[in-house]
């Protein structure tokens, strides 16, 4: 399990993520895996409100909805840690106290709780003082409907601001952050968030994880054709260092006899401050490396071997 930094939560190493739910993955495949994740020792869930709005037919909140369904016909609230996100979802945009005061209101409604155990900010609104949103977030924590705050695509010097007048307005602060962070995405967090999350002891969740489906080593040089909506997203990563990455993950899997998804997640949880990466699955084929990943424990020398691979 993962001690999540200076919170009392303590999680499942990988983060079950819910952007597939209500999209890729119909109801009952969501659940299968929902079940088969639980199965497999799984407690940490991410969602967001904004999660699926873009697919066909859907307008938000879909996924929200399809794991509140599962939690109640499963009976497990006190056995999952529930995250969820606002500031993306349209007509639900951006940080201001009203807005996030709904928000919450809402996701508590499609998930079908009293409580959220982690609440992110899902990205920056540079339009409301901080002082605002702050104090917005902090009522909720205070209400009971919140236990902790999060944020994602913060950059470092807004993080740090919003951490700060916590700390002076004696306001619930971030107690975590959500970054774009993977062996072929390194650049943005490691320059910029990495030593702030260090210096302020914030776990580290990253998304993306697997790059779009990339690190599981299913696109190779002179694939064209996909059957997932990501595979155009994951196909540009195949430069010459993309296929650096993909050849040191190929070695270390069968040097280890893992799925190479599992090394690209283990390569992350093997970074300083970094908690749980968050993966999803659409289906349950696709759970097994993401629990091979929570017990998989690289040496020193596979980890620099991947550093190096992914370098530049």
């Amino acid at each position: 399990m993962a001690q999540l930094g200076t919170t009392d939560l303590d999680v499942f190493p990988i983060c079950l993520g819910g952007n597939v739910f209500g999209w890729t993955a119909d109801r009952d495949d969501s659940f299968a895996v929902l079940d088969g994740y639980r199965a497999a020792g799984g407690d940490f869930i991410d969602t967001a409100d904004l999660y699926m709005a873009h697919a066909p037919g859907n307008s938000g909140g879909e996924s929200e909805t399809v794991i509140g369904e599962w939690l109640r016909s499963r009976g497990r609230r006190d056995e999952v840690v529930l995250a969820t996100k606002v500031a993306k979802l349209p007509g639900r945009r951006g940080l201001s106290a009203q807005n996030i005061k709904a928000a919450a209101e809402d996701s508590l409604r499609r998930l079908g709780v009293d409580h959220i155990d982690l609440y992110y900010a899902h990205e920056d609104d540079e339009t409301v003082p901080q002082e605002e949103t702050m104090a917005a977030f902090d009522e909720l924590v205070r209400a009971g409907k919140v236990r902790y705050l999060a944020a994602s695509n913060f950059s470092a010097e807004r993080l740090a601001s919003a951490l700060a007048i916590s700390d002076r307005e004696g306001l619930a602060r971030y107690r975590a952050i959500q970054p774009h962070y993977n062996l072929v995405e390194r650049t943005a967090y490691e320059t910029e968030l990495a030593p702030l999350a260090e210096r302020e002891k914030l776990p580290v969740l990253p998304y993306f994880a697997l790059a779009k489906g990339f690190l599981t080593g299913k696109y190779r040089p002179g694939d064209t054709t996909s059957d997932s909506p990501r595979a155009e997203g994951a196909l540009a990563y195949l430069d010459e260092r993309g296929v650096r990455v993909l050849t040191a993950l190929e070695e270390v899997a069968t040097l280890r006899g893992v799925p190479e998804a599992a090394v690209a997640l283990a390569w992350l949880r093997a970074k300083p401050n970094v908690a749980a990466p968050i993966a999803s699955a659409r289906h349950t084929g696709q759970l097994e490396p993401l629990v091979t990943a929570a017990r998989l424990e690289l040496t020193a020398g596979e980890v620099a071997r991947l550093d190096t691979a992914s370098a530049g």
